[in-house]
């Protein structure tokens, strides 16, 4: 790993010439600061140019790159910026747009750098776009991806599902409260704080008391009327005698009953929002080449799919599995030093949505998919360096990355018993 690191290094550096002009970028969110040097780190600007974060304000960059260039004989140039919050995209694009590639230096980085010139660890305009442009020369700099098309749709949409989804969640958690306090009966009854026949019910009789006063025969009429199947006559008289049996707080009624009624048309709004932006994915996500080989497989969910296509997007800019494994955070990190041997663990750097996703997706295929329960079980039982149930659930989502690299790259089918065959059982040899 660490040769590989080097090789990459190496070339970035090879590819800085005395032709190079370097320029980095103190982004920020109205106005951008640009410092220009040579390759020998040698200033080419006498101060700082200052630009707005608008297309004026970018036509000026344009200009005063391409006069740089022109001055000091200059034929490439790099532009370095840190990724800070959502400030860069439009410049970026822009960049991108006008056959300048963008590039990032890790904000860590930068922050440890900035002590070297005058040991001390202010920040200002100045200083920040200069060691920034140090960063990139010295080849510490990365591509950032920028989605275009049919990927930038989903990595959108999926964006605001997730959102959509946060907000169901904060309220039922509102909810759950609200039913600790007035109803804790209610969970006896419903174990889906959602369920629609008990949403029904609270929307006419919101407490306890209310829900007696109508009765079974009044709760079950709301059910037939609404022509409700699922809920009849006997979940009536459970939810009544619930009712009848709470120990909850009587005091604040009318409060109480605007409260839960306004949770509930939060918690129906949202969730019709979710499933709206779910429906206008999944006619995206088709769009993509070989998706529907993913789906083929015992245990991967249309959600799944969407999460990692989201997060990886184009998957052609990618050459191997193991990038997609450090992009999502699962790269291995050793902890020798010397004579101490230290245990391994997972980086936690990259895409942290990814992760979230690849290890969801191991959980439901190590539940329902026979080849990766078979995996699972292996790896948590054999004789040799046994793992503990988590660190298998990720040596399965690292699985998992390269049977999704591999399909959508090649558009080969899930081959099952290839799958099982590819485990290496050095005690069995």
């Amino acid at each position: 790993m660490k040769s590989n690191i080097s090789k990459e290094q190496n070339k970035k550096i090879a590819a800085i010439t005395e032709k190079t002009l370097i320029v980095g970028i103190d982004v920020g969110s109205e106005k951008h600061y640009a410092r220009a040097f040579t390759w020998r780190n040698i200033e080419l600007s006498k101060k700082p140019l200052e630009f707005n974060n608008d297309e004026k304000g970018f036509e000026t960059f344009l200009a005063w790159i391409e006069s740089m260039k022109e001055k000091h004989g200059m034929d490439k140039v790099m532009v370095g910026m840190e990724p800070t919050g959502h400030y860069w995209f439009n410049l970026g694009k822009f960049l991108q747009d006008h056959g300048i590639r963008p590039l990032h230096v890790n904000p860590c980085h930068v922050k440890r750098s900035k002590e070297l010139d005058d040991n001390s660890p202010s920040k200002n305009d100045r200083k920040d776009p200069k060691v920034i442009a140090g960063l990139v020369n010295a080849g510490r700099y990365f591509y950032p991806y920028i989605p275009e098309g049919i990927y930038a749709e989903i990595r959108s949409l999926s964006n605001l599902r997730v959102g959509a989804q946060e907000a169901v969640t904060r309220v039922k958690n509102r909810m759950a409260r609200w039913f600790c306090i007035y109803f804790p009966n209610y969970k006896d009854v419903y174990g889906n704080l959602g369920a629609v026949s008990g949403r029904m019910i609270l929307k006419t009789a919101s407490l306890p008391e209310d829900i007696v006063k109508l009765g079974a025969d009044g709760v079950n009429k709301i059910w037939r009327d609404a022509k409700l199947r699922g809920a009849g006559r006997k979940r009536a008289e459970t939810l009544v005698e619930a009712a009848r049996h709470s120990v909850g707080s009587r005091e604040a009624p009318e409060a109480a009953r605007l409260e839960i009624r306004q949770l509930l048309e939060d918690y129906e709004r949202e969730s019709a929002r979710e499933a709206d932006l779910m429906e206008r994915i999944e006619g995206k996500i088709m769009q993509i080449p070989y998706v529907d080989k993913l789906l083929d497989i015992k245990g991967v969910g249309i959600k799944t799919v969407v999460g990692f296509v989201a997060e990886i997007g184009d998957l052609s800019r990618f050459t191997d599995a193991k990038q997609l494994q450090k992009l999502a955070g699962f790269e291995i990190v050793a902890d020798d030093s010397g004579k101490h041997n230290g245990e391994s663990h997972i980086s936690y750097r990259g895409r942290k949505r990814l992760r979230y996703v690849l290890y969801e997706a191991a959980v439901s295929l190590v539940h329902s998919n026979p080849e990766f329960k078979e995996i699972h079980h292996y790896y948590t039982t054999r004789d040799k360096n046994p793992l503990k149930k988590m660190q298998s659930l990720i040596a399965v989502a690292c699985k998992v990355i390269r049977v999704f690299y591999v399909i959508l790259k090649t558009g080969v089918s899930y081959d099952a018993d290839r799958l099982s065959g590819d485990i290496r059982r050095p005690e069995a040899a």
